[in-house]
């Protein structure tokens, strides 16, 4: 397997998965503005998207979208137990991994173009709101769905990206990032993207 990455990208979420799972996975760096991967490879032929991540199975076939991603990568070490695969537990999964998809990860793109304050405003105003939805998820428990899972590593993202814009994520919120980067594969993921433990 092969992931394409861009450092702090969502595609951070699969490289840790990675990282937890033990998986043999060879990992390509792509240059978003030239769409152009490390070893030279045009990335628009891998993912017409354009977007990381994108997975390159052993068999050639590529699976994009990071939920998507993440859960293969989770069914191919079941003994690492990071998707639950029946009962509540799993459709609880799934919920949280497309809360974070379609209401944390989607709702930070106007932010990524530098709005003006009329734009820039009511987008982080929504994602606090959004933020404070996902503290209600986490409650008292240690990770999302109780045991560690994928959805943590996904969420570990986007409560970096809201570090990096500014998004109030509340007390809560903040214990369980710190949480999430005490953990020997986040910090070697982070380590291997060149990103600070912040």
């Amino acid at each position: 397997m092969r992931l394409f990455y861009a450092p702090g990208a969502c595609s951070l979420a699969p490289h840790i998965v990675i990282r937890e799972t033990g998986l043999n996975a060879a990992l390509e760096r792509v240059d978003m503005a030239t769409k152009r991967t490390e070893t030279g490879r045009d990335y628009l032929r891998i993912n017409p998207q354009g977007a990381v991540p994108a997975l390159e199975l052993d068999h050639g076939e590529v699976l994009t979208e990071a939920q998507v991603v993440l859960q293969y990568l989770a069914a191919q070490a079941p003994a690492a137990h990071l998707a639950p695969v029946e009962g509540m537990a799993h459709w609880r999964l799934l919920e949280t991994l497309n809360f974070i998809a379609t209401e944390l990860h989607k709702g930070f793109g106007p932010l990524w173009h530098s709005p003006a304050s009329e734009t820039r405003e009511p987008t982080v105003k929504t994602l606090a709101n959004r933020f404070a939805l996902l503290s209600g998820k986490l409650g008292d428990k240690p990770y999302l769905i109780g045991d560690y899972s994928i959805a943590d590593a996904y969420a570990l993202v986007t409560l970096r990206w809201a570090r990096h814009f500014e998004v109030d994520i509340g007390q809560n919120l903040e214990f369980y990032r710190q949480r999430l980067l005490e953990r020997a594969a986040v910090r070697q993921a982070f380590a291997e993207e060149g990103l600070p433990l912040t």
